[in-house]
């Protein structure tokens, strides 16, 4: 049996929800971001259990589709620009997605606007400006290496989209060293 799991943005996340799902004795086969594969079906009383556990942790379990959908969408976009290796998004953002999920663009498009009440580009934009806000604060690459890695075209583009959602230049934000940082499940919203 699936579940989803909606907030699940790190392997943090993975650790702790495997640590809830065994101390309810919930056998599962596998847990990864936004997911959860249970080894057999859970009681109703387990199903409440579990979900009372994961709110109080900051989590969600989903119930319809259209949401676990969603979720799914917010895990690849998260993987892509969170994850170690350079993020490929000139390949199109789309066509990864519709491959991925196996949907229609334009259908996964609405709909994560109707939930979400933002577009998965402005969602993307948002989770790219965090991902270069934390390799700022790291300080170990420069802003052309930054720009690169996160799948802009140049610098000036990067530039351009870090002061229309923080107020600041990437140059101005590293030197005031203030963290601004925002929780990955909270960038979006």
């Amino acid at each position: 049996m699936q579940l989803f799991i909606k907030n699940m943005v790190c392997d943090r996340c993975i650790l702790v929800v495997r640590q809830e799902l065994d101390q309810l004795q919930l056998p599962y086969r596998q847990v990864q971001l936004g997911e959860v594969e249970l080894a057999k079906e859970p009681s109703a009383t387990e199903l409440s259990q579990l979900r009372d556990r994961l709110e109080k942790l900051g989590f969600e379990l989903l119930d319809d589709k259209k949401s676990a959908l969603v979720s799914k969408i917010k895990t690849l976009v998260l993987q892509l620009i969170h994850g170690n290796e350079e993020v490929e998004l000139n390949t199109k953002l789309s066509v990864i997605l519709s491959e991925a999920l196996q949907h229609d663009y334009s259908y996964l498009s609405s709909l994560f606007s109707s939930i979400e009440g933002t577009t998965i580009e402005k969602y993307v934009i948002a989770q790219r400006i965090e991902r270069a806000k934390e390799l700022l604060l790291y300080d170990e690459l420069t802003l052309n290496e930054i720009a690169f890695k996160l799948g802009y075209s140049s610098v000036q583009h990067l530039s351009q989209q870090f002061k229309k959602i923080t107020g600041l230049t990437p140059t101005h934000f590293k030197q005031i060293r203030e963290n601004k940082r925002k929780p990955l499940d909270k960038v979006g919203q």
